[in-house]
């Protein structure tokens, strides 16, 4: 449940893309199976300029609110607003349909700092 061409945060976050254009954020299985049955979502708009490691937004579950981190710094570009009326897509699809939004790098070099899969395996091993 872990996919080999994406990028990861140590607070689950996924980034796929190579930064040369938006790269799509999302949050991971591990991430979304641990909080439950996601009921809303509250997402950035367009044209926000966020840092890495601020808060994106938020996922509220059955049971808890948990924050969403910027992964890495740069302009909000696109948000998944089907998450509005959906977004129990993010459990059933958090890899695919429940993407939260697109982000254009600020400096895509910033993406190599980030986790592969096999590292962020790891990281969950441990819970």
């Amino acid at each position: 449940m872990i996919p080999e061409d994406l990028r990861y945060t140590a607070e689950h976050e996924w980034i796929a893309g190579d930064g040369s254009g938006p790269v799509r954020v999302g949050i991971t299985h591990f991430a979304q199976d641990a909080l439950g049955d996601i009921v809303f979502v509250q997402l950035p708009d367009e044209g926000t300029v966020v840092q890495a490691g601020d808060s994106l937004g938020e996922v509220e579950s059955t049971k808890s609110v948990s924050e969403i981190y910027a992964p890495i710094s740069g302009t909000v570009v696109a948000r998944n607003d089907t998450l509005g009326d959906e977004p129990e897509l993010i459990n059933a699809e958090p890899y695919a349909a429940g993407w939260l939004v697109e982000i254009t790098p600020a400096d895509a070099t910033a993406l190599d700092e980030l986790l592969d899969a096999a590292a962020y395996q790891a990281l969950t091993e441990g819970h």
